[in-house]
């Protein structure tokens, strides 16, 4: 099970009702947030989830509504005695950017380690799961990320025994392990089925429709996707500061054959953006207009209720 929470869906500036852009997953006891911006830590609160735990950041860019609750977050994790090293994934010149804003947040009890992305799309595995980033079109270098979680075949408890594999092994053949042993030599595929669909959660803002954008959400469980504005005739609008329209964001749901679509990063002066979603739903039914501290929890097909 994939945790998701929507933390913040504002554009610029944060409003009474509307905090900035920000995103949390948590998987198998790992926690993962992407873009920080004004309110995040508030967010958080109001979620009851703690910053504490946060294993990883991910930074899609460096204008100030995606990241300017980093400094306040940072303390906070600080002042709640962490330790543990802090991963934060993001475009070139992510050191140099969150050096700077430490300069208000000088002194932690925990490490900061930096992956500073090169590619157009780059995948970076972890334990069980792994990150994909991939570029987008904004005004400035801009990222979309993918979480993945990936399911190996169902063990085959006859396999196993036929093959005369000892109890003791099976458990480590499931994680994946190759053992030796006198008897020879035994592998996962041994034993297991073929792999199963796993989880999938693509995150992408600030940025033009593009074909890379369909690609890399294909198929996604969820995709969460900028929806700036959602007048139509602000299109020209949208075009012109390198974001997206309702209708388009709708357009490459459909076109990535994505199971649901959360709307988010709303411009100040959309205060009501379910007005605009019948349009959307006509072209892409599944369609949501995001809120601050909407959740779901995304699960493999067979624990689906």
């Amino acid at each position: 099970m994939l945790e998701v929470c929507l933390l913040g869906t504002g554009g610029m500036m944060p409003l009474p009702y509307r905090w900035l852009t920000s995103l949390m997953a948590r998987y198998n006891g790992k926690s993962i947030l992407i873009d920080c911006g004004e309110g995040t830590q508030i967010a958080m609160k109001e979620k009851g989830w703690s910053p504490k735990p946060i294993d990883i950041i991910c930074f899609t860019h460096y204008h100030a509504d995606h990241i300017s609750g980093l400094p306040g977050l940072l303390l906070t994790m600080g002042n709640a005695e962490r330790t543990e090293p802090l991963l934060m994934i993001g475009p070139k010149g992510l050191q140099k950017v969150v050096s700077s804003l430490r300069v208000i947040a000088p002194e932690l009890p925990f490490s900061i380690q930096f992956l500073e992305l090169t590619e157009t799309e780059q995948k970076i595995p972890f334990d069980g799961f792994y990150i994909e980033a991939f570029r987008v079109n904004h005004n400035v270098t801009c990222y979309g990320y993918n979480i993945v979680v990936e399911r190996g075949g169902k063990f085959q408890l006859e396999k196993a025994e036929a093959l005369g594999i000892e109890k003791r092994y099976w458990g480590r053949l499931q994680k994946g392990e190759t053992i030796e042993t006198p008897e020879g030599t035994f592998t996962p595929d041994m034993v297991l089925g073929p792999a199963r669909k796993g989880i999938k959660l693509t995150y992408c803002t600030d940025t033009r429709p593009t074909e890379g954008i369909v690609k890399n959400a294909a198929g996604a469980d969820l995709f969460i996707c900028e929806g700036m504005y959602g007048e139509p005739e602000k299109k020209a609008k949208a075009r012109e500061y390198k974001h997206m329209t309702f209708l388009e964001a709708a357009d490459m749901a459909k076109r990535a054959g994505v199971a649901k679509m959360w709307l988010t990063h709303f411009s100040p002066s959309l205060v009501k953006p379910e007005e605009y979603m019948g349009g959307v739903r006509k072209i892409f039914p599944e369609a949501v207009a995001g809120k601050d501290g909407k959740t779901v929890d995304l699960m493999f097909e067979d624990e689906e209720k």
